[in-house]
């Protein structure tokens, strides 16, 4: 329009426009061809793309990899693309937008299926950087983690690995990781040398699982040697940022001892504080429980090899109590008794960090803190089977089986 102005001229136009004037110039000319269809953009065919005929098979294989749940995403991701590339008259801008990609990705994905079919689709192997750490350095290393101690040191440091291999520490620290080795860590252990081990387990476990009908099962045990405890100093209490303080030297105002018997069935505790813990205050103990248990119930006592449990005079109360019946753990496997893990949340809770300025004061926190656990008392769950327990042991054993000791 602005051209058919008798004084027009493109240059004067382009500026007007803000345009370049070999855009004026050609639209001109074809409006002087043909007129108005001349300003109207034809259809534009674009880059060929090449066709996408797929077989049953392939269609099948390209389902499976899209709907696998186990299928690689990018693997799945790409099936989808040539499944939709295969609809009649899709066009890769179609596809690009149902599948959420860029139309580039279409494009390539198409063409690779196109040369090579449903191989095309696979990434193949890329070799990437060579290590620089080559197997056997990573093999010495290991071995003398595992086999060799330092001269000066009782374990390896990765510093201390670092100077022997020539390796960096940080690559020392990879390689560790890689094979879950820490020499830093130590842990305990101790194998039971009883020999009716086997039958003991069995028989406690048993008791855990299966326990007898018109019966209580109680785990016994003493936790002696309670010490009451002052700090030297005034406890400091914790404040943001700062955890509790407490001096590390401490008065000790004397020692008592707990006797407590743990009921599997619904976690309530019988429990007695005693000066000492000798085969008479176990008796007396024992008594306390006959007391408590209902009569009509017959006691099984899962108890350690502690000698204050095998006394001539325990045996014979023993006797004039038929309705008591003794199981013992195997030696050395006090882990298998629940008043253990009963004992451990007692230390965690109330001993390992109370202060305590006498016996008494000692004994009243455990006796509140008991009534406290039996107002809501928590059984366990004992979860593993004898056979579990032996077969673990059995593996652990075959593993160690080699070792120096």
């Amino acid at each position: 329009m602005a051209l058919a102005e008798p004084t027009a001229v493109p240059a004067q136009v382009a500026a007007d426009l803000g345009v370049a004037v070999a855009t004026v110039t050609k639209w001109r000319k074809r409006f002087e061809v043909a007129g108005v269809d001349g300003l109207i953009d034809a259809e534009r065919p674009g880059r060929p793309k090449a066709d996408l005929v797929l077989s049953a098979e392939e269609r099948d294989q390209l389902q499976r990899w899209a709907r696998r749940a186990k299928s690689a995403q990018a693997l799945a991701l790409r099936a989808r693309i040539v499944l939709a590339c295969a609809a009649p008259g899709a066009t890769n801008k179609q596809v690009a937008v149902h599948v959420r990609v860029m139309e580039h990705t279409v494009a390539k994905w198409r063409r690779r299926f196109v040369d090579k079919r449903l191989d095309g689709l696979i990434d193949e192997p890329r070799p990437g950087r060579p290590p620089s750490i080559l197997l056997d350095k990573v093999e010495e290393v290991i071995s003398a983690t595992l086999e060799q101690t330092p001269n000066n040191a009782t374990h390896w440091s990765r510093a201390s690995m670092a100077e022997k291999s020539g390796l960096s520490k940080s690559t020392v620290g990879r390689i560790w990781r890689r094979f879950d080795l820490k020499p830093h860590l130590v842990d305990g252990f101790k194998l039971s040398t009883d020999p009716q081990f086997v039958a003991k387990v069995v028989d406690v476990v048993g008791l855990y699982h299966n326990p007898p009908e018109k019966a209580v099962v109680l785990c016994v045990d003493e936790k002696s040697g309670m010490q009451a405890l002052d700090r030297s100093q005034p406890v400091l209490p914790m404040m943001p940022g700062m955890p509790e303080r407490r001096s590390h030297d401490y008065a000790r105002h004397g020692v008592t001892s707990l006797f407590a018997a743990f009921d599997i069935a619904d976690g309530t505790v019988i429990a007695q504080l005693r000066p000492q813990h000798r085969a008479i205050e176990f008796k007396k103990f024992l008594a306390t429980i006959d007391k408590t248990v209902p009569a009509d119930l017959d006691v099984h006592l899962i108890c350690d090899n502690l000698a204050t449990h095998k006394t001539p005079a325990i045996n014979a109360w023993l006797e004039g109590h038929p309705r008591f019946h003794m199981h013992f753990t195997p030696t050395g496997s006090s882990w298998i008794n629940q008043v253990e893990r009963w004992f451990g949340l007692l230390t965690d809770q109330l001993l390992r960090r109370g202060v305590h300025k006498s016996v008494a004061a000692l004994e009243n926190d455990v006796r509140d803190w008991i009534t406290a656990w039996n107002n809501n008392p928590k059984p366990f769950r004992w979860i593993k089977t004898a056979d579990e327990i032996l077969n673990s042991l059995a593996k652990y054993m075959a593993r160690i089986s080699g070792a120096t000791h």
